[in-house]
């Protein structure tokens, strides 16, 4: 019987394959240097830093990100949301008031008692946002600042006082003998 030798086959130094073909061997302090300031600009914008975060990550798209370029195209415009995000332009003070009472529903006390003190700072005499102040400090038990607003909602525009009567954002007040005598007052 006669044996056969197998021949080994040369061993071939595979690239790496992706779906599209294959990934181009890059210089790996290039790489490193860009996974650096790729994790930087993470931490900028976990920081809420969304200004210098937005400029980090186009200031890597024009270096050219590599395979990165998908994802910090993605994180520069998330900066770019959160830089506007804060930013409301209203027309006027009644759609702020609005955007104040929608806040105040949602709960956003905090966020609902700053748009009202704006649209105060614009207007001393906006009636409407004494009485959104009152509502909010009856919402969050606050009765003596519910008294004070409500009072000069009232003293501006006695109309409020016939609005306070039938709002039901008032029931944790209805027992205070003070909100009774300012919204029932003897004549």
């Amino acid at each position: 019987m006669a044996q056969t030798k197998t021949v080994a086959a040369p061993a071939v130094k595979r690239v790496p394959r992706t779906i599209a073909g294959t990934i181009p061997q890059t210089n790996d302090n290039a790489r490193a240097q860009l996974m650096a300031h790729y994790e930087a600009a993470l931490r900028l914008m976990q920081e809420g830093k969304y200004d210098k975060a937005h400029a980090a990550f186009d200031k890597m798209l024009a270096a050219g990100a590599g395979e990165l370029s998908d994802r910090v195209r993605m994180y520069s415009a998330a900066c770019s949301q959160q830089m506007t995000k804060g930013k409301n332009d209203f027309a006027n003070c009644e759609e702020q008031y609005d955007y104040a009472i929608s806040l105040l529903n949602d709960g956003h006390y905090e966020d609902a008692r700053e748009h009202f003190t704006l649209i105060l700072q614009a207007n001393e005499k906006a009636d409407y946002a004494f009485y959104g102040l009152a509502v909010l400090a009856s919402m969050t038990g606050d009765s003596h600042r519910c008294l004070e607003h409500l009072t000069e909602a009232i003293r501006q525009n006695p109309r409020n006082r016939i609005q306070a009567r039938a709002d039901s954002d008032f029931q944790d007040m209805a027992d205070d003998p003070r909100f009774t005598e300012l919204l029932y007052p003897e004549v």
